[in-house]
């Protein structure tokens, strides 16, 4: 398992946020996150990220334990994070935001490879950020993380806001940035959960409920419709 969460206890504020996460991602899958709105979803990936503190819990990465360290030593050992927001400088240009991610030694050969990855980057290089598509700026925030060459990316709800169509080119990224990233994904977009996943792990209610394989989830009519509201015919 290149991560694994045990029992993940955090708070904001007065608020018992996470109440007993626990995830276990194995090397070169695609793992998502799934749960309703409020569910605690984002907090577990910025509580691994460091972003968060949390008060009880385990969390390893490539046997190595994680919990205690901030986000930029976490970053520095190989985690990459992309953020709801995204997180891209606007004000920058598409190559400015891209190589400020680089980290010393990167070789530009891992630069090239995002730019083949996603075209409309390469062809909007001099564009201002704050000027492409909401589609174009997810492409963005995942090669600005790709650039920085890491093993394990947490990707938190890649697909809100876009459309079908550009929904459909981030799930094509995606099945191509697993052959050689392990991800652990956030998705409210079952459609986009299924088609990229390898397992899945349900939080309801600040708790890990059930994990397991996605092929064994889209059959599983009666946990769909209990922990994600979607029904048969919807899917």
């Amino acid at each position: 398992m290149i991560l694994e969460v045990e029992d993940l206890h955090t708070y904001i504020g007065e608020f018992h946020i996470l109440q007993g996460v626990s995830l276990k991602v194995p090397s070169g899958s695609v793992t998502v996150i799934l749960g309703r709105n409020g569910a605690g979803k984002t907090t577990t990936l910025r509580s691994i990220m460091g972003l968060i503190p949390h008060r009880k819990g385990k969390i390893t990465f490539e046997g190595r334990s994680i919990e205690r360290l901030p986000a930029h030593r976490v970053a520095q050992l190989g985690v990459g994070y992309v953020p709801e927001d995204q997180g891209i400088f606007t004000c920058l240009t598409v190559e400015e935001n891209l190589r400020l991610a680089m980290r010393n030694g990167t070789s530009g050969k891992l630069l090239e490879k995002v730019l083949d990855l996603f075209p409309d980057l390469r062809v909007a290089l001099r564009k201002k950020a704050g000027n492409l598509s909401g589609g174009q700026r997810q492409m963005l925030a995942l090669g600005r993380a790709l650039v920085t060459g890491s093993r394990l990316l947490l990707v938190d709800e890649p697909s809100k806001g876009l459309a079908p169509v550009m929904v459909e080119r981030v799930a094509g990224a995606i099945s191509q940035i697993k052959k050689e990233i392990t991800i652990v994904l956030v998705e409210q977009n079952f459609r986009l959960a299924k088609a990229v996943g390898d397992y899945y792990s349900i939080i309801d209610d600040g708790r890990t409920v059930v994990s397991g394989k996605m092929g064994e989830l889209v059959e599983n009519h009666e946990l769909l419709e209990r922990y994600l509201g979607v029904k048969q015919a919807a899917r």
